[in-house]
């Protein structure tokens, strides 16, 4: 179960004079009965020894200085053991702001330093290759007997060095089944809020860690046991209680991602994203909807719920793109008349989009029936889909194409209707969000 790769990196250093185990993940995974993915050591040799001893290594990191030694595809990531820092340590080794964050954490150490600097007790096993033994400083094979997460030192403080710690929590926890300590778990409430700090870049690449890992919806559970989701997502979670659908769609859409990542099926962050944020954006279209047509109303409510979000997680062009025609396609769906159900079909995020539909009225936000027209006509040849499109002119199912409101009627507040004007026919033009 351990990569070779990993072994020649450890030996290596071996022969050369320095320590050097095996730690974190892969140990506690192979101790566990997991396959592991990714493979780390640790080592008394410095980046700047590690990279002489390697020709295929590269020292990256400024905050935290590590060594990735390739491989081909494998990525063997090598760190120096860390002590703690001191006062006759200048900022260029290690720096905390005010509130605790860690800045900079670049002082060396020893073996036994290093564990205590680590995050969680099952994550500071570490393997030696000088005798085939486990070596445990923190009491990390107990808690893993045990089944427990538990944060090495004092909870409050680690968190404050590193908030991104207590997301890191919730994703061992629902990855290995794993009750979170009670002195680990209490402080979370009240320090959520610490994520606010942490740059949106890394909140996002933290976000996919969480829910594409093949356990996503009980990380789901948990985040919003701590209050974590709010910090991460705050306009969907402010929807949830204006939706009773909104749960139970996210739900869904975390079931059936877990479902295709165990199935080793793509995943795409863009789908994700638009399941995360639609309740969001469901609700704000709701309320633009009673100063303008309902299109209009979706392209603005999009355009506040995405920015919003950018000030907590980022979210790169290459998924936000798609994540807007997913949501641009909800409007377009349910206007089938003429050409628009062939030219809909056409449209690359068809399948995204309908596989959004279907999650929409499987969560109750739609009233079924749309959607099982579409399962029905992207299966027929030509002739089949014509006869289809002409039936909606007089069969139940005619829609209006005009002034129809987005959001379910179950869903919007009541009050006196407003009198819709008749269809004006307007040249289309292409979204500016297309590829």
């Amino acid at each position: 179960m351990l990569s070779e790769n990993a072994l020649k990196v450890l030996y290596r250093l071996d022969q050369a004079g320095f320590e050097a185990y095996l730690v974190g993940g892969c140990v506690r995974d192979s101790l566990l009965g997991f396959m592991p993915k990714d493979f780390d050591v640790a080592t008394s040799a410095t980046p700047e020894q590690v990279r002489q001893l390697f020709r295929n290594a590269r020292v990256i990191g400024r905050r935290f200085r590590i060594v990735h030694v390739r491989f081909g595809r494998e990525i063997i990531e090598v760190t120096t053991f860390r002590g703690t820092p001191g006062e006759e340590h200048d900022d260029n080794l290690a720096r905390q702001s005010d509130a605790g964050l860690l800045l900079r954490d670049n002082v060396w150490g020893s073996v036994d330093e290093d564990a205590i600097r680590r995050d969680f007790t099952v994550n500071a096993l570490y393997y030696s290759i000088s005798d085939f033994s486990i070596h445990d400083w923190t009491g990390g094979l107990e808690d893993l007997e045990a089944r427990r997460l538990r944060l090495i030192g004092d909870p409050e403080v680690r968190y404050r060095e590193d908030p991104v710690r207590m997301l890191r929590a919730v994703r061992f926890a629902a990855k290995l089944d794993f009750s979170i300590d009670a002195a680990t778990g209490d402080p979370i409430h009240e320090l959520a809020p610490l994520l606010l700090q942490i740059p949106p870049a890394r909140l996002f690449e933290e976000v996919l860690k969480l829910f594409l890992s093949g356990h996503a919806v009980s990380t789901w559970r948990i985040l919003q046991h701590y209050g974590l989701f709010a910090m991460l997502f705050p306009g969907t979670e402010e929807s949830l209680e204006e939706l009773d659908w909104a749960a139970p769609m996210i739900e869904q859409a975390l079931a059936n991602t877990d479902t295709r990542i165990r199935a080793d099926k793509p995943v795409t962050p863009a789908f994700l994203y638009a399941a995360l944020l639609w309740p969001a954006v469901a609700v704000t279209t709701r309320t633009l909807e009673a100063d303008m047509p309902p299109v209009p109303a979706l392209q603005q409510a999009t355009q506040q719920v995405v920015s919003r979000q950018l000030q907590h997680t980022s979210i790169p062009k290459r998924f936000s793109l798609p994540m807007r025609e997913i949501w641009d396609l909800q409007a377009r769906l349910p206007r089938r008349r003429g050409k628009r159900a062939f030219t809909t079909l056409q449209h690359p995020r068809f399948r995204a989009a309908y596989d959004f539909l279907l999650l929409r009225e499987a969560a109750g936000e739609l009233a079924p029936g749309l959607g099982e027209w579409w399962t029905r006509f992207q299966d027929l040849g030509d002739e089949a889909q014509r006869d289809m499109v002409q039936q909606l002119q007089h069969g139940p199912h005619q829609e209006d194409e005009s002034d129809e409101p987005l959001a379910s009627d179950a869903q919007r507040p009541t009050g006196k209707s407003r009198r819709r004007r008749a269809p004006r026919r307007r040249r289309r033009t292409p979204s500016s969000d297309s590829n």
